[in-house]
């Protein structure tokens, strides 16, 4: 700190907001509490607004009350189940509720837990699939060297890292030019004695579609009688399960399909949480093998951990109950509700304009996905690019093999955005389209991510901005 700043004087006419911060080498002295408050809080002023980011899935409203109940929590450690009995009864008493309204054979009987997002609860469902898929070939004095998943090119890249990670033949069935899920059929062409698990997803990141879950479960069911061969399905709702038993409830996709053994679920996104909190749900303690399980008694008390983190604070644990009793089936079918019908107001307004192309007409998800039609002398990456200038952040992408020929952009409809945003979306939106067709972009790469939608050149172009580039 400079030798003439005075720390009583006001906060903007400080030194540290008139001389360089080295981010590079650890700070020798401190700054008053308020002073590295504002430093900070401006420096984050060059984030976009959390309520126009289009792209997230993540929640970005919460009300006071669920911030109180976080703020009141976040200093406990969810992990101490000694110390803070009454915090991991909560966690507890969500899985049943969630084996509930999954429609578990018993929601007294089905085993879980909270987990830091679904990529973490992802990895330890299959991971517990691999397990028991091992220790069943083991019993029958067969090879257990040859593991295989089998998923679509929908999936989130969580399942390529569980993959990798876990030494698992990754069997990934890639997408059609005009078809971006999974068949039964393309299954049935890629499982064998070695498959420890197939995973189908409720929700799509990439287009916001469903796979026909029943259907392969119909299909393992059949196999498993045919061939003896009881693959279990780890149905990935990330966003999907907290959508789908509130908008369609008599749709089969949950623990009502025999082969459905375990289901991932995010709260901080449709779950109405802040992140990071997600949830593994078995359907019961027998899909989980015991020798996963770890004890361990060094915070007081013997407690059973199956997590890959350990130390973590409990507050949105906490504010995940907050919802449940504060909204139940029926406030998060009204919102559901909403979410759903301003997507349908949105995907109806892009389709009537004539210049799109729907790609989700079916809204298992209130995410709207779009290509442009023909070629207007522009593509997604500038209209992404026009609308950032606006402050809307609607994320530009290709899909995977086979369907990388096409370019969408994304909306995802969160319970923040209402239906008269929707309306300044359009408008913004619309005016983009007339600007670039005016301009017509000379010099452009055919269907190129630019800096605000390609995430490598973005993490540059930010790092720049923040002076963190090298």
């Amino acid at each position: 700190m400079s030798e003439t700043s005075d720390p009583y004087g006001p906060i903007h006419g400080r030194a540290s907001f008139r001389e360089h911060l080295d981010r590079g080498t650890f700070p020798a002295h401190g700054l008053e509490p308020d002073e590295a408050y504002e430093l900070l809080h401006t420096g984050l002023m060059l984030d976009g607004r959390e309520t126009l980011n289009l792209a997230s899935f993540v929640t970005t409203w919460m009300e006071p009350q669920a911030e109180t109940l976080i703020h009141d929590t976040i200093r406990k450690n969810h992990i101490d189940h000694e110390e803070y009995p009454a915090a991991s009864l909560v966690e507890e008493a969500c899985v049943h509720m969630l084996g509930d309204l999954f429609n578990a054979p018993d929601s007294a009987k089905v085993v879980g837990v909270a987990t830091i997002g679904s990529s973490e609860a992802i990895m330890l469902g299959l991971l517990a699939h691999k397990r028991a898929w091992r220790d069943r070939r083991a019993a029958a004095g067969l090879p257990t060297d040859r593991p295989n998943v089998v998923f679509g090119a929908e999936t989130h890249v969580v399942w390529d890292k569980f993959a990798n990670y876990f030494d698992v033949e990754m069997r990934k069935i890639p997408m059609k030019p005009d078809r971006y899920v999974l068949s039964a059929a393309d299954v049935e062409e890629r499982i064998d004695e070695n498959t420890i698990a197939v995973g189908a997803v409720l929700g799509t990141t990439h287009v916001g579609e469903a796979d026909p879950i029943e259907e392969i479960n119909d299909l393992l069911v059949r196999i498993k009688a045919e061939r003896g061969w009881d693959i279990p399905l780890h149905v990935d709702g990330a966003s999907g399960a907290f959508i789908a038993p509130f908008s369609e409830p008599d749709l089969k996709w949950d623990f009502r399909l025999e082969q459905v053994a375990s289901i991932n679920v995010s709260g901080h996104k449709y779950g109405l949480v802040y992140p990071g909190v997600g949830w593994l749900i078995f359907r019961d303690a027998s899909k989980l093998p015991e020798d996963l399980v770890f004890s361990v008694n060094y915070l007081g008390g013997a407690q059973p951990t199956y997590t890959f983190n350990f130390s973590r604070g409990s507050a949105m644990v906490q504010a995940q109950m907050y919802n449940f009793i504060r909204l139940g089936r029926s406030g998060y079918t009204s919102i559901v509700e909403t979410m759903l019908a301003n997507a349908r107001f949105l995907n109806e307004s892009l389709e009537a304009s004539g210049k799109f192309t729907i790609l989700n007409p079916g809204l298992a998800e209130p995410v709207v996905t779009f290509s442009i039609k023909g070629d207007p002398g522009f593509d997604v990456y500038h209209l992404s690019a026009r609308l950032r200038e606006d402050g809307w952040i609607v994320p530009a992408y290709s899909l995977p093999p086979d369907a990388q020929d096409v370019h969408l952009l994304r909306v995802v409809v969160r319970l923040d955005l209402s239906r008269l945003m929707v309306e300044m979306l359009l408008r913004d939106l619309f005016a983009a389209w007339d600007a670039l067709v005016a301009e017509q972009p000379v010099q452009r790469p055919p269907a190129k991510p630019d800096v605000w939608t390609s995430p490598a050149h973005a993490a540059a172009k930010s790092k720049a901005r923040t002076g963190l580039g090298r």
